[in-house]
């Protein structure tokens, strides 16, 4: 198995479009000859478009595109962008008098960074499908992990900045990577070493604590926890798989979410995961799972380590862990 770059795989773009002085973006993933896809959504918060679409009796197969934003319900309308993108281009399920573009999308809430009233729209949507056009993306404060922040179990002052976080290897044939914009409850640790990386400060702000603890120690109250949450992401993948597949692989790599993030899918966050695949090669489906639930760990690490302090936030970089 060796790392590789996300835009290795054959077939797949990916652009992001951010407002930084809003402190808000999106992110598009598109596949423009299709990809079969599935979703999986765990939290109990969720802000999400056409996913009833990816159930596995359903009918369409393929989907061209995939947007990731901020925003909360909101940056929704970004997937509106991508769809004019590429009916644009022709790109679409044929329904006689033209195309529809299958274009599924979800939101993480990040109104209380920046301005609130700046949100993902149908222009900066079309932006992001623009930037694909480069297929060079970025990682930290970018795209829909440009408001991303982490640690908010007693609220936002004493969370920390996160972002957008892209993983990918090769093993064999099968290449596999994972785009996630990182805005959890909890905290994100290291899963290589099980250090603590970013997530909710202590009192002082000098070091960060742990929000399990603090749930622990209350267990018997009932606190309204900020609801401003949700991780949302997506494996990327060259092999052949059929829906019921995709839904499958979606669901096991959340296992890489519970590897990084503790605690995880809580009931104030929207955790979603979607998977892309190109069906370039034959892979092992448990095989293939236990790769996916790697790279989206991975990816979760990435996105923390490459947020930059911004906002009047501290991120990662403020502290030594690696």
């Amino acid at each position: 198995m060796k790392e590789i770059n996300i835009n290795e795989i054959k077939g797949i773009r990916i652009g992001h479009a951010q407002s930084l002085e809003g402190g808000t973006g999106c992110t598009v993933i598109l596949c423009e000859k299709g990809a079969w896809a599935g979703v999986d959504v765990r939290g109990g918060g969720p802000a999400t478009r056409e996913t009833d679409l990816l159930r596995s009796e359903n009918m369409v197969q393929q989907i061209h595109g995939l947007m990731l934003s901020g925003g909360s319900s909101y940056g929704l309308e970004a997937c509106s962008g991508a769809m004019s993108y590429l009916e644009n281009k022709g790109v679409g399920f044929d329904v006689g008098v033209g195309v529809v573009p299958i274009v599924c999308g979800a939101s993480l809430f990040d109104l209380v960074v920046g301005d609130s009233k700046c949100r993902p729209d149908k222009d900066m949507g079309y932006a992001a499908c623009i930037a694909s056009e480069d297929n060079n993306p970025q990682q930290g404060n970018v795209g829909a992990g440009t408001g991303a922040t982490v640690g908010k179990y007693l609220g936002s002052e004493r969370m920390m900045k996160s972002g957008l976080g892209i993983y990918a290897v090769q093993a064999g044939e099968i290449q596999c990577g994972a785009v996630v914009a990182v805005n959890a409850l909890g905290d994100v640790v290291n899963i290589d070493t099980g250090v603590k990386m970013a997530g909710i400060l202590s009192e002082d702000k000098n070091k960060i604590a742990d929000t399990e603890e603090l749930m622990l120690a209350e267990i018997a109250s009932s606190r309204n926890v900020f609801s401003g949450n949700t991780t949302i992401g997506c494996i990327i993948t060259n092999a052949h798989l059929t829906k019921p597949q995709a839904n499958k692989l979606a669901s096991v790599s959340h296992n890489g979410y519970a590897r990084a993030i503790r605690p995880v899918h809580t009931s104030a966050d929207g955790d979603s995961i979607f998977v892309m695949a190109t069906g370039e090669v034959e892979a092992a489906p448990d095989s293939l799972g236990a790769l996916a639930t790697h790279v989206m760990a991975k990816a979760i690490n990435c996105a923390v380590w490459n947020a930059k302090t911004a906002y009047g936030l501290k991120s990662a970089s403020d502290f030594s862990v690696d």
